[in-house]
C-alpha cells in the first residue's frame, strides 16, 4: 500500500532535496553490517516508486555491492538512498522525510546480524539475510 501524495525531503545541509511518489509507509529496520555501519545504527527504510531530486549534482554515489549503490550529499554526507540498480528500486531513509508522520515500522531485515546490544520493541515480520533477499528476487 503505497501513500496516495507525495513525499519531500532533504538532506542535513539542504542542498539536495527530493519528491518521493508512490511510497510504501511501512517502515523496514535494516540490520545488516553494511547499514549500521553507513548510519551508526539499523538502516530504517522505506521503498518508493520513484523519485526527483534537485542539487543532483551534490549526489555522489558509492557502489557498495555489484548490484547496488548508496547515495549521499557530497556537502554534508546525509545518506540519502540505497539503491538496487537492476532492477531499478529505490530505498530512501526514513529520518530525510520531511514529515514521516505518515509511516509505521512494519519488519525487520537482516535480524541474523543484528547485535544483541538493542532490540525494538513488538511483533513484525523478521526475515533473515537470506529470507530478505529472496523475497525481492535476488538470491
Amino acid at each position: 500500500m503505497a501513500t496516495t501524495k507525495p513525499m519531500t525531503g532533504k538532506c542535513l545541509c539542504g542542498a539536495v532535496t527530493f519528491t518521493a511518489e508512490d511510497v510504501d509507509p511501512h517502515v523496514h529496520a535494516c540490520h545488516c553490517d553494511m547499514c549500521r555501519r553507513w548510519s551508526g545504527g539499523p538502516g530504517m527504510a522505506i521503498y518508493v516508486g520513484s523519485i526527483a531530486f534537485s542539487g543532483e549534482e551534490n549526489i555522489t554515489a558509492y557502489a557498495s555491492s555489484a548490484w547496488a549503490e548508496r547515495g549521499f550529499c557530497r556537502i554534508c554526507g546525509s545518506n540519502l538512498f540505497y539503491r538496487v540498480k537492476e532492477p531499478n528500486r529505490w530505498v530512501l531513509w526514513s529520518g530525510t522525510l520531511d514529515d514521516p508522520s505518515a509511516l509505521e515500522l512494519a519488519g525487520e531485515i537482516y535480524i541474523d546480524e543484528k547485535p544483541d546490544f538493542y532490540a525494538f520493541a513488538g511483533e513484525r515480520k523478521r526475515l533473515t539475510g537470506a529470507e530478505f533477499l529472496k523475497s525481492i528476487g535476488l538470491a
